[in-house]
């Protein structure tokens, strides 16, 4: 198994996520466009403690962009939607 930090890159927070965080006790984390669902639902519940109910990932393709004449292309990424158990919270996104 690869290392927690490797599969589990950054928190994604952002007023949509905020939303579901309030809403469905779902947290989004931008996770490595290798790891599987079983393997984010171990990292999370290792690295913070927590009970993983669910795991929801979504491909998102990187977008084309030019700056004048020169054009290029941002990397492919994962985001993972992760749904805890109630009661269960990050005090990381609670700042």
């Amino acid at each position: 198994m690869r290392e927690l930090r490797q599969i589990i890159i950054a928190p994604l927070i952002t007023e949509k996520t905020t939303g579901q965080k309030f809403a469905n006790n779902s947290y989004t984390f931008r996770v490595s466009t290798n790891a599987n669902k079983i393997e984010i639902r171990k990292a999370v519940e290792k690295i913070f403690n927590v009970t993983v109910l669910e795991v929801n990932t979504i491909n998102t393709r990187g977008k084309n962009k030019r700056m004048g004449r020169y054009s290029g292309k941002r990397p492919d990424w994962k985001k993972a939607i992760v749904k805890l158990k109630d009661g269960d919270s990050i005090a990381e996104f609670e700042a």
